[in-house]
């Protein structure tokens, strides 16, 4: 080590530079708290303006972000006499590896570019995505967070959202519940059709239209097996779904039908 040409450097430049980190600490201190408080202004504006929902508000949030970072970038490598144009000249050369490198980001965020124009949900649906089953809680640029109903945060990458199958429970006004219930042999299942459509009609948010489907769906060895299906909002269906179970529980009890069992075959002699 050159202890005399650092020397030189630090009794000729060391004031110089030593203003210049300084300089660029400030910078990035005002600079982040600037970034910070245009981000707030903008979001504050975009939840006031009633065109623009909370996911594309979070989107914007997200770009603008960035953007504000990498001037902030720039202008304190300015700071240091790095010109920004050379800088940018780096970037474009070293674009092809980094395009390669980060190949996955970039189909990441060209998806989430996608399902903000074409919107097949938005923050707050019950979805089911790449898989993963609950309610969306942001739509970030490179991956969506979903809650998982037992309260897992879970987060997907667009592109593998925007390429595999999207269901979204919560796009129509109402949803099918489906529950099973058995009758025994000695039942008359018309009988128990008829009990079930007024127990299950008075579960609260069942929707009286469409009316619950109530019919035989199969015979069985023990019994004929009924499908119970309410319909209700997507906000209500895992009340309904218990609910249900419980009325088929109280109506079979209340009318003493007999619980279905198997029946037993003769044996060979």
């Amino acid at each position: 080590m050159n202890t005399e040409a650092i020397w030189q450097f630090l009794s000729t430049q060391g004031a110089a530079f030593g203003l210049k980190v300084l300089s660029a600490i400030a910078a990035w201190i005002v600079g982040r708290w600037i970034v910070s408080l245009t981000v707030r202004l903008v979001g504050a504006a975009l939840e006031r303006g009633r065109r623009i929902d909370s996911t594309l508000s979070t989107y914007l949030r997200s770009i603008l972000t960035v953007l504000l970072n990498i001037v902030l970038v720039l202008a304190i490598l300015d700071i240091f006499g790095i010109q920004t144009t050379s800088f940018a000249a780096l970037l474009a050369g070293a674009g092809l590896a980094i395009g390669t490198a980060w190949g996955g980001l970039l189909t990441h965020f060209a998806a989430g570019v996608f399902m903000q124009v074409l919107r097949p949900f938005k923050v707050g649906d019950f979805v089911q995505v790449g898989g993963v089953t609950g309610t969306v809680s942001e739509i970030g640029l490179f991956g969506t967070t979903v809650i998982t109903g037992d309260n897992v945060q879970t987060i997907i990458g667009n592109n593998k959202i925007f390429s595999d199958t999207i269901q979204n429970y919560s796009s129509l006004p109402h949803r099918r519940v489906d529950c099973l219930a058995k009758v025994a042999n000695s039942v008359d299942p018309m009988d128990a059709i008829a009990r079930l459509r007024a127990a299950v009609a008075a579960i609260p948010n069942v929707k009286a239209s469409p009316a619950p489907d109530i019919e035989i769906l199969s015979f069985t060895p023990e019994g004929p097996l009924l499908c119970v299906r309410p319909y209700c909002h997507t906000d209500h269906y895992w009340q309904v779904y218990f609910d249900t179970h419980k009325a088929v529980v109280a109506t079979f009890g209340a009318a003493s039908y007999p619980v279905p069992e198997t029946p037993i075959a003769p044996r060979n002699r």
